[in-house]
């Protein structure tokens, strides 16, 4: 690919990860009582038990939650005690050493960290957080960015590539304002090499088009399958659908990738969505003390034959796995992943 292009990207081509929404507060413990603190679950966070989990799963590469939403984090940064105070990250910097043991399997890390604070009131006046609509929040961008690079430079090599949320269409924070070039520059900053994709939502917006045509990789985020294939936004009878023809996105050099969901709905926890009606996610029983992980979504036939379709392709999927807070996926859906790993591969 020519200068123009940097394919960075191309290590995702026709293959699959895995993805792990892990934050605190918000995600179940298998066994109560759950931790107390950020620093309590990360302490008692069993990466060695999330890497067996991973290895049998036959994926490439892990997306991983440095934090959202919730102004906790798990990893160390310098930026954010500097900016916000204490109390935000852990002395445990339990994302560094995930990316340190999956670079040992030989596979990859990617971070995932929202582009925005809107929820974190903890972290407004910090990261100079605008909240009247219409802002460009030129200073947030400015300041958030600094941590960013703070992670990016810690992690060096070991952060093979970001995942941002939250660059969506929203009165408070456009992605039309997004400055492109140094959320880039601060991503890379300590991996020139590193793919980075926004989610701007991608497809359950109906978009099959990055947000913005400078990106490594497509943020692909999917609600659901409709008969093995990506259903496109929340409209129509039957509703619209996807799956890619070839490597890159149409018209661009953008690497096609989808982000599904195959057992709880993003977190271990969480309802399934009202606005799926027909959605199949299951529901964690409410007041059940332990409750256990949801189980898997599809049939091995329909993951499995999407997985093998996109990728043939040339497509990169990744599949968003249930954690609880000790650090490990459900039992049925690792089996599940076995097994179609011996199907598609």
């Amino acid at each position: 690919m020519s200068e123009t292009y940097p394919d960075r990207a191309q290590w995702m081509t026709g293959r699959y990860g895995l993805m792990n929404h892990w934050l605190f507060p918000g995600v179940l413990p298998e066994r109560l009582p759950g931790a107390a603190s950020i620093e309590e679950a990360c302490e008692r966070f069993n990466v060695e038990r999330l890497l067996e989990d991973f290895a049998l799963s036959g994926a490439d590469w892990l997306i991983f939650t440095l934090g959202q939403n919730t102004g906790r984090y798990c990893s160390q940064n310098a930026v954010i005690e500097e900016l916000c105070g204490p109390d935000h990250c852990p002395s445990r910097d339990l994302a560094l050493e995930i990316a340190q043991g999956l670079h040992r399997l030989g596979k990859r890390f990617v971070a995932y960290l929202p582009c925005e604070v809107a929820a974190n009131q903890t972290l407004h006046a910090g990261f100079s957080w605008n909240t009247v609509e219409g802002s460009d929040q030129v200073g947030f961008q400015q300041l958030y960015t600094r941590a960013v690079a703070e992670w990016a430079q810690r992690f060096g090599s070991l952060l093979d590539g970001w995942w941002f949320d939250g660059c969506y269409t929203w009165p408070v924070f456009h992605n039309s304002y997004m400055d492109w070039e140094l959320w880039l520059a601060a991503a890379r900053a300590g991996n020139p090499q590193a793919a980075v994709a926004f989610n701007d939502g991608s497809f359950c917006v109906g978009s099959t088009q990055p947000v913005f045509a400078g990106l490594d990789y497509l943020s692909g985020e999917v609600e659901m399958l409709v008969q093995g294939r990506v259903r496109l936004g929340r409209a129509g009878d039957p509703p619209p659908t996807h799956l890619p023809v070839g490597r890159f996105v149409s018209r661009t050099r953008v690497q096609w990738h989808a982000l599904l969901p195959v057992d709880c709905f993003w977190g271990h926890g969480n309802p399934p969505p009202t606005w799926l009606p027909e959605h199949r996610y299951h529901e964690v029983e409410a007041g059940r003390p332990n409750p256990p992980m949801e189980l898997p979504v599809y049939t091995d036939l329909e993951l499995g034959t999407f997985l093998k379709e996109s990728l043939e392709a040339g497509g990169a999927v990744t599949l968003n796995v249930g954690i609880f807070q000790e650090g490990h996926y459900g039992n049925e859906t690792v089996r599940q992943l076995q097994r179609i790993k011996r199907s598609i591969y």
